[in-house]
């Protein structure tokens, strides 16, 4: 890993000094924030790149919803929805990530020049993605996850302490991908807000980002954007939420918090906001550091 200012990223990946951006494309015809808007091939794309020109560091590419109550595709069709946009893109000078639960679909897409393998199950839901990634040599995202779409919402049960819950469960999941031969150089913990968690658990997640990251000593990915629980904040008691697109102004706040606790990167769909937030948690933390080191002068 290297140290960045305070920061640490995985082994494999541009150095940055401050919380990455991840951009979100979203491959798909039912996505939860987008309704499918760049579920064609050339829209996608295009949005890749509009979403690096925006500020992002770098762009997830997923072909599979993973909202609640989504069922699976089948592989052929994840592949073909997400590998000509993961080449174009790197054609395009763009650093990508594949978000995808299938050793096959990580395997062609790092072909296709991917950096990154983002698996919302750990490698839980596929037990040749570990080996894949391993041999791949690629950085590889590890969220906390309980089981699939179609029913995770019924295993959102906790006890008062859920950030040592989720801390337990990552720490084991953990230990099963390095012994699988992953690098422990190259992962990167993910919370999983909105995966298998109501809004109490997600705000109390936020709330323990800075305990998730000291314990677990790993870059932390943070991906908020869009989520149920922000609506639920935005709502009130008495109202229903807004949309998921009119949640970004709350996403970038999470993108401030979770800067401010260290994260490695958020992982957002408009990226505008989230971008000048996190420089400006850098800029508030390069004067701390200055006028600390004035006033020991």
């Amino acid at each position: 890993m290297s140290t960045l200012r305070g920061r640490v990223g995985p082994v494999g990946l541009p150095e940055w000094d401050r919380c990455a951006v991840m951009g979100v494309v979203n491959v798909t015809p039912d996505s939860f924030s987008d309704g499918g808007r760049w579920f064609d091939t050339a829209l996608a794309v295009k949005r890749g790149l509009e979403l690096a020109a925006a500020g992002a560091d770098l762009v997830d590419v997923g072909g599979e919803s993973t909202r609640p109550g989504a069922t699976r595709i089948d592989e052929d069709e994840e592949l073909r929805r997400v590998i000509p946009v993961v080449r174009e893109l790197v054609g395009g000078g763009v650093v990508v990530s594949v978000d995808t639960m299938r050793a096959a679909v990580a395997e062609a897409a790092v072909e296709a020049g991917a950096a990154l393998v983002n698996d919302v199950s750990g490698g839980l839901a596929d037990p040749a993605m570990v080996p894949a990634v391993a041999a791949a040599g690629v950085p590889f995202v590890v969220m906390h996850w309980r089981g699939f779409s179609a029913d995770m919402n019924s295993r959102a049960v906790y006890g008062p302490d859920v950030v040592g819950e989720v801390l337990g469960e990552l720490r084991q999941r953990l230990d099963a991908v390095v012994g699988g031969g992953i690098d422990p150089g190259r992962l990167v913990v993910d919370p999983g807000l909105g995966f298998a968690k109501n809004a109490e658990h997600d705000l109390a997640l936020v709330a323990g980002l800075g305990r998730l990251r000291r314990e677990l000593e790993l870059p932390m990915l943070v991906a908020a954007s869009r989520k149920r629980f922000l609506g639920r904040v935005l709502a009130g008691p008495d109202a229903d939420p807004p949309p998921a697109r009119e949640r970004d102004a709350a996403t970038a706040a999470v993108s401030a918090l979770a800067a401010r606790e260290g994260a490695w990167a958020v992982r957002v769909h408009e990226v505008r906001a989230s971008a000048d937030a996190v420089r400006v948690v850098r800029a508030v933390e390069d004067f701390s550091a200055a006028g600390a080191a004035g006033a020991g002068e």
